[in-house]
């Protein structure tokens, strides 16, 4: 039997901000040092450290009251973080853009030339390095595509639409049981059964 995979730090990260979107409340570190490891599954000795990464990444905020200091991140606050850094490396992506494309253009004169140079050579180095910032920035661009605000938003709508049609779903298989129980003399046990529906169906909130 194979050994069960560890969280990757990422994970660790996305977890914990979780716990602050799903909850909606404000926690200090003793709290969140019980409430992670039981929720996400996240190492009691590993939760100061990730908090205080998304507190650095600004994902996070934090106040010291008294003695205590408590954190708290709400889900707009982590997407205008996301689009900022999404629009910082779109402009980054955009000015490598512009340079390889000038580096381009002097390998191309070096290039009618042919001549063996240092200059030639420095050029070469320079537009292999750009070439390789290029496809970092654009993987990175790729990666950040899902924390896109209309992506999330495009997301809520199709998560509501999912929930609403599990919903009528739900709504029609107890009005099939309610039919079912007064057309026939059948415990509502024996139904679930049978039908293999769940004891705790009930509506999506």
């Amino acid at each position: 039997m194979s050994k069960k995979r560890g969280l990757s730090y990422e994970e660790k990260r996305k977890r914990m901000l979780d716990i602050f979107f799903e909850k909606k409340e404000f926690f200090h570190i003793k709290e969140m040092e019980k409430i992670a490891p039981k929720l996400k599954g996240i190492t009691p000795m590993s939760v100061k450290e990730v908090l205080q990464s998304l507190v650095d990444d600004d994902m996070v905020e934090t106040e010291k009251v008294g003695t205590s200091s408590f954190y708290w991140a709400f889900p707009s606050k982590a997407v205008n973080v996301r689009k900022r850094k999404l629009q910082h490396l779109q402009s980054t992506y955009n000015e490598q853009e512009k340079e390889l494309a000038s580096t381009k253009d002097e390998v191309a004169k070096a290039k009618k030339s042919r001549t063996e140079s240092n200059e030639r050579e420095r050029l070469l180095s320079e537009l292999t390095t750009l070439q390789a910032d290029k496809d970092s920035l654009t993987e990175e661009l790729a990666r950040l595509k899902d924390c896109d605000p209309e992506t999330i938003k495009q997301m809520q709508e199709e998560i509501g639409i999912a929930k609403d049609a599990a919903n009528r779903w739900t709504d029609n298989i107890f009005s099939l049981k309610t039919w079912i129980k007064r057309k026939f003399p059948i415990d509502e046990n024996i139904i679930n059964k049978q039908f293999d529906i769940p004891e705790d169906l009930d509506y999506i909130t």
